[in-house]
């Protein structure tokens, strides 16, 4: 493995999912939760508060389509708060409480269906994640850069945030290239560092120091 890519996953390879303390897991439960974190960050707001915001939400008992839809809509508004997700809490308790209903009458509460009925097809898959409210174009790559730790169909899932997080410190951003740097296992680790570097130029300065 290169120095650069072993330092830089030293000090930045967690999956935003692993740090608000989300398993990935291909299970009901973890798949709801990174949609949630998923529809958090992809608001203009900083990925510090979204984190925040979504630890919130899952200790006030949203962490699954069934709890999220229990929640008031001031009880989500207020889980937000808390987390200081304060921009756009009202509009986002509203989107939160859509999901949830969707991903209840559409998957049945379990978001394995979504796999299923994209055919494990990448491109189908990001028109399914786009029914969601909340959730565009950079939504369905922030599910889908995490997601591909437990959806092999989705590798090498890289896009315009890991290139450029991959150009900041040389390393390759074709998509296979990159992937070849590490193990399948730690690719969603990668991208996830390298989404990071490309917001973080001091990140990216401590790594290349390397």
């Amino acid at each position: 493995m290169d120095t650069v890519v072993k330092k830089l996953l030293h000090e930045a390879g967690g999956t935003f999912a692993e740090e608000v303390g989300i398993p990935l897991k291909d299970q009901p439960a973890a798949l709801f939760k990174l949609l949630v974190l998923t529809n958090l960050l992809s608001a203009r707001i900083p990925s510090d508060i979204a984190l925040s915001a979504a630890r919130e939400l899952f200790e006030a008992g949203g962490g699954t389509p069934r709890g999220m839809s229990r929640l008031t809509w001031q009880e989500r508004v207020d889980a937000l708060g808390r987390g200081r997700y304060v921009r756009y809490d009202e509009s986002t308790a509203s989107r939160l409480g859509d999901m949830a209903e969707i991903v209840q009458d559409k998957y049945k509460g379990d978001l394995r269906r979504l796999a299923i009925e994209a055919e494990r097809d990448p491109k189908k898959a990001a028109e399914l994640l786009q029914e969601f409210p909340g959730i565009g174009p950079t939504g369905v790559d922030i599910f889908c850069r995490e997601a591909q730790a437990i959806w092999p169909w989705l590798r090498p899932y890289v896009d315009g945030q890991v290139k450029k997080g991959a150009e900041r410190l040389g390393l390759p951003t074709d998509a296979g290239e990159l992937a070849a740097q590490v193990p399948d296992k730690d690719l969603a680790r990668l991208t996830a560092a390298l989404v990071r570097v490309a917001r973080d130029k001091k990140l990216a300065d401590a790594v290349k120091a390397a």
